[in-house]
């Protein structure tokens, strides 16, 4: 059985933390920041933890080995 490929597109957007949660970025951040409220771009900064329904999908589908 040949080893399974990772999606290109997911090794740049998620990252496995130690405890084998996924990791990723916050959306809406790219471009038409003037119309978002100060509160939302505050608290979309950095990096946040994927609920466990999406973590699933990742994980099956996109990060086999991880």
């Amino acid at each position: 059985m040949p080893k399974l490929k990772s999606k290109s597109g997911a090794k740049k957007r998620f990252k496995v933390t130690g405890t084998g949660k996924i990791v990723c970025g916050h959306a809406l951040k790219r471009h038409g920041l003037r119309k978002r409220s100060q509160k939302m771009k505050r608290s979309a900064r950095g990096t946040k933890v994927l609920a466990y329904g999406d973590m699933r999908l990742v994980k099956d589908f996109f990060l086999p080995y991880a």
